[in-house]
């Protein structure tokens, strides 16, 4: 069976005022696509306005669940197709392996760069199964906004959140993970597995130095993340919050070792 290609969708108006320019690194020196930047914003049209505002500082952003029923597919394709970025969809799918495998197949369409599940092996494995060539498929391991209390509620076997998330992420890369996600606190013994050779480590958690934590719980700064072990660090509200997001994000790269 034919999978139907990606549907377009162009926000005209809007886009006439932004100043975003199609594939800007090809225009100047390459962007440091460590730094993903959360679109944690009402709907498309503010993802894209904010988008516009960080120009050619980003190429690489976050589009999460709560975006999922404002558009959030559409700007995914309006930032790939048309500008040249990358796309992490944050879905952190769980469901049925037959169900997991369908809508990871028709995410691919949207020339996804990575995707989140759960990081239950039979998830992840129905997920490689649909993902093609192209897509990473990406493994959550412990969210950074829980503790060991919160497990506790949620009847997770004893141990500490650093030897749940390390055995989570063990089980989901030996199951074909392309890479987990994890706290900052983590990377480092992630990095450790031999499971994790070649794969990739996305620490969500990263708040810069002063920064408030809000709801996050295992935080670390954004050079630290790095140098704990993680290939790129997920920021949302210190950038979209900023009175000026472009010179927030700079700061962040500017700071990575």
């Amino acid at each position: 069976m034919q999978v139907a290609a990606a549907p377009h969708f162009v926000f005209a108006d809007q886009l006439d005022r932004l100043t975003m320019k199609a594939d800007t690194a090809r225009k100047g020196a390459p962007m440091d696509d460590r730094l993903i930047v959360a679109l944690d914003v009402p709907n498309a049209l503010d993802g894209l306005a904010l988008a516009g505002r960080l120009e050619r500082s980003v190429s690489f952003y976050k589009i999460g669940l709560g975006m999922l029923t404002t558009g959030g597919l559409a700007l995914a394709n309006e930032l790939k197709s048309d500008h040249g970025k990358r796309i992490f969809l944050d879905m952190k799918l769980f469901d049925i392996p037959a169900t997991i495998e369908a809508a990871t197949r028709g995410l691919s369409a949207f020339d996804i760069d990575f995707l989140t599940v759960q990081g239950d092996p039979h998830v992840v494995r129905a997920a490689k199964a649909g993902a093609g060539e192209n897509m990473k498929i990406l493994a959550i391991t412990v969210l950074t906004s829980l503790d060991r209390a919160d497990l506790d509620e949620n009847l997770i076997r004893a141990g500490t959140v650093a030897e749940i998330a390390l055995a989570r992420a063990e089980r989901a890369l030996a199951a074909g993970a392309d890479g987990v996600i994890a706290s900052p606190h983590e990377a480092a013994a992630i990095r450790t597995l031999p499971q994790a050779a070649g794969k990739l480590i996305v620490t969500p958690g990263v708040r810069p130095e002063g920064a408030d934590h809000g709801d996050q719980k295992r935080v670390m700064t954004p050079a630290e993340a790095i140098a704990a072990g993680a290939d790129h660090i997920v920021v949302g509200r210190p950038v979209h919050r900023a009175p000026d997001p472009r010179a927030a994000a700079e700061a962040i790269l500017a700071s990575l070792p």
